[in-house]
């Protein structure tokens, strides 16, 4: 069974009245919700907001550093604990800004140790706040974080069950790295944090080692807003997190593959799922517009492809669908001479999937293909599949409740 924890929004930057003179009137700082946030700010982007708050021009570009320093290094979301940033400009800082993390609605742990997260952000131009999941996964030599970039999916994937839930909007760049921020405070991998007792975490150094632009969403349909929160993830003066260990996922948006690799410069991996045109066009339907053949050449072109850098491409094992020896052979034969290694994913349920995960013996027998071919292709065990935490079956808890509501009246 998965424990759920509810857990209330913490407020880490409360409102403090100062007393003062009868005669003045101290003004009262807006709603957090109600700010600009400095989260998600490039360097330049924080000069500028310094500059709001009366900073002088040439203090502008050491105040960005430290403001980065106590953002990215420190992980802090509140002002007053920036402790070499002179006190009146925290003051002015908190009115103008805010820093603090997003509300977390609901965590839940599974059985093997993942984790995933609901977190809720305001509408901006949604109509109500919105939700997005957020997964961890602990393993012996390594801490992966599933990071979401819309809320919802264009998609139509018919084997995710994110792809059954309507696009609301992109997140922005802030929020794409708040999932990394509240995460890394929930695990303690902030310096002098403290992991809780019982959390599953890597066994020595970092907690959160790699990211994966693998939850809901398809990335390159908000390409600008994910390539500014993985520069600023990869700064190596800030989260430091190595290019080599971010991964964008792509279910295949040809025009932006080539700017992934030369703009942004993480792994790639592709969610590719069928072996024919004819059988893509139904699971990932954005083949009918950017086929295979047009997928594959855009690989065989992803900047600074090569033995080192290997190109993912992902691989969900469905019963009587896309798992015979012919698709396996058919696979190696469609990447031929593009160095990658294929993940091989036993298929995840979820409530009103038309498919079945392909049984273990056809799944090694397909795996045993494509190894004896010279690809690395590891059948990825499930993980969170308890808590739907698995590829595949992230969608808002809100979402689910509501379509439960919307069935319970239809009948």
């Amino acid at each position: 069974m998965a424990t759920t924890l509810d857990i209330a929004r913490e407020n880490a930057n409360a409102q403090t009245i100062l007393a003062s003179a009868p005669q003045v009137v101290q003004p009262v700082p807006q709603a957090e919700e109600d700010k600009p946030t400095l989260i998600g700010l490039n360097r330049e982007e924080l000069a500028m907001a310094l500059a709001e708050v009366g900073v002088p021009e040439k203090q502008r570009r050491m105040r960005a550093s430290q403001l980065w320093y106590w953002l990215y290094v420190r992980g802090v979301a509140d002002f007053s604990l920036m402790t070499n940033v002179a006190k009146d400009l925290r003051a002015k800082l908190a009115v103008a800004y805010t820093i603090a993390r997003p509300e977390i609605v609901d965590e839940q742990i599974s059985v093997d140790g993942t984790r995933k997260w609901l977190f809720r952000f305001p509408p901006r131009g949604a109509g109500r706040p919105v939700e997005v999941e957020t997964v961890y996964i602990p393993e012996e030599g390594r801490g992966t974080l599933c990071v979401s970039s819309q809320v919802g999916c264009t998609l139509t994937c018919t084997f995710c069950h994110t792809g059954t839930q309507k696009l609301v909007r992109n997140l922005t760049a802030e929020e794409i790295l708040s999932q990394i921020l509240i995460a890394r405070d929930r695990l303690g991998d902030f310096p002098d944090a403290t992991t809780p007792q019982g959390v599953m975490v890597p066994s020595e150094g970092r907690l959160v080692t790699n990211i994966v632009m693998m939850g809901m969403g398809e990335p390159l349909y908000n390409f600008e807003n994910v390539k500014k929160a993985l520069l600023i993830a990869s700064d190596g003066d800030g989260l430091a997190l190595s290019k080599r260990r971010i991964t964008l996922s792509t279910s295949g948006v040809v025009p932006e593959i080539f700017r992934t690799g030369d703009e942004i410069g993480c792994m790639l991996a592709i969610s590719l799922h069928a072996v024919r045109d004819e059988d893509r066009d139904i699971l990932v339907p954005i083949n009918k517009k950017w086929n295979l053949e047009a997928l594959l050449d855009a690989c065989r072109n992803y900047p600074g492809l090569s033995n080192a850098k290997r190109i993912t491409f992902e691989y969900v094992m469905l019963k009587d669908i896309n798992d015979s020896n012919k698709d396996a052979l058919e696979l190696v034969r469609l990447l031929k001479g593009i160095p990658a290694k294929i993940n091989l994913i036993p298929f995840n349920p979820w409530p009103g999937s038309q498919y079945g995960c392909s049984d273990w013996d056809r799944i090694e027998e397909f795996a045993d293909i494509v190894n004896r071919a010279g690809y690395a292709s590891p059948i990825r065990t499930p993980r969170g599949r308890d808590i739907f935490a698995a590829c595949g079956q992230l969608k808002s808890a809100s979402e689910r409740m509501r379509k439960k509501d919307r069935d319970a009246l239809a009948s």
